[in-house]
């Protein structure tokens, strides 16, 4: 965590926000004594199934493929 003044903060504050957004960490001291830290905002928590349910398609929908005719067949015992 990087160490800056309160003036400098105030004075740049843009920037600091930018590499906040970015992932970096403050901490801001006033005369020499840490008063503040300013951080990224943690990541949005889980709710329920629905989101649970979401982070799971998310995550495998681009290594599913669809079954073939073939295997349909197979799981349904007609082959």
């Amino acid at each position: 965590m990087k160490t800056i003044g309160a003036f400098d903060a105030k004075t740049h504050l843009g920037e600091l926000l930018a590499k906040v957004a970015r992932g970096e960490s403050f901490l801001i001291t006033k005369r020499g004594k840490p008063i503040a830290t300013i951080s990224p905002v943690a990541a949005k928590t889980r709710h329920g199934p629905k989101d649970l349910i979401a982070d799971f398609r998310g995550q495998f929908a681009n290594s599913l493929r669809p079954f073939t005719v073939e295997e349909i067949k197979e799981l349904k015992g007609i082959a």
